[in-house]
């Protein structure tokens, strides 16, 4: 993981951090890359038919998502009854983090950072309440804000991200759960009393596993299907608000509200009365 602040470059093909060779690669053309597309789509459907029985596989072996009820671990943030906002550091996170503001400031849910996605709400001005995860892509800087911390432990109680907290002396809660980290998340919250989810930069689509290597979503279908009654998916919503406002419309509501103000100057005896005695005021200053 790269720290800001460390020099990387492309030396002959070679990638150097601090002057430290870290991986070999091989430079492409356009045509090379336009190769590769093709030989993607080729194996598309190869690798849906892999993932499709992958994910039904492990759908019957974690379907205790679903009939379950997994123990949470004491809380300090309040969840019940409150609106959270999930973030996670998918695609587009930053720009539908944004487009989302004004519901952050009226609403005030609980903000929830997965891993990266607390350092996300940090870099846009907000503090997480509670941060998730296996602590493997939030910094330190993030982590050390003063959010309540509760690392996302598998199955069979290995917490890899527990030891890291450790370390920095901060403290934390373990949730055991199976799945992904921002599955994880959704249930945490779910379970403790949520009116609302709304999820920012969630992988939710067989896209999103396959470009990130992920074998199945089975867990991702499972806590969806659990959730789904509460659950807001604001993936991609900021690409409903990307246009500028138009002029045309504000000036129509501008003209819409001053004629009835002026409907009202007309028929109003006071105020037409009032307008008479400065016009001729006005007559008597030029002497006319």
């Amino acid at each position: 993981m790269l720290n800001d602040g460390q020099l990387v470059e492309i030396k002959d093909n070679q990638l150097y951090i601090e002057d430290k060779l870290y991986t070999q690669g091989f430079r492409q053309s356009l045509e090379s890359v336009y190769e590769k597309m093709e030989l993607s789509k080729d194996n598309m459907q190869e690798s849906l038919e892999r993932f499709v029985d992958n994910t039904l596989f492990h759908a019957e072996r974690e379907r205790s998502l679903i009939l379950g009820e997994p123990k949470i671990p004491p809380l300090k943030t309040q969840l019940y009854g409150r609106q959270a906002l999930i973030v996670v550091r998918g695609k587009k996170y930053c720009e539908d983090l944004i487009a989302v503001k004004s519901y952050i400031r009226e609403i005030k849910p609980v903000l929830i950072g997965v891993d990266g996605g607390a350092d996300a709400l940090y870099e846009n001005g907000y503090k997480p309440d509670l941060i998730f995860g296996d602590m493997d892509s939030v910094s330190n800087e993030v982590l050390s804000c003063g959010a309540e911390i509760i690392v996302h432990a598998y199955a069979d109680g290995q917490a890899p991200g527990y030891e890291r907290v450790r370390e920095m002396n901060l403290d934390a809660e373990l949730f055991a759960v199976p799945g992904t980290s921002e599955d994880g998340a959704m249930l945490l919250t779910f379970h403790s009393g949520v009116e609302l989810i709304v999820a920012v930069g969630t992988h939710s689509n067989v896209i999103d596993f396959l470009e990130k290597g992920r074998s199945g979503m089975a867990s991702t279908l499972l806590t969806r299907i659990k959730v789904g009654s509460i659950l807001v998916d604001a993936k991609g919503v900021s690409l409903l608000y990307g246009g500028q406002v138009k002029m045309r419309p504000v000036i129509n509501v501008v003209l819409a509200a001053i004629f009835p103000f002026l409907m009202v100057l007309y028929v109003s005896t006071i105020v037409s009365q009032l307008a008479r005695l400065l016009l001729l005021k006005f007559k008597l200053s030029l002497g006319i």
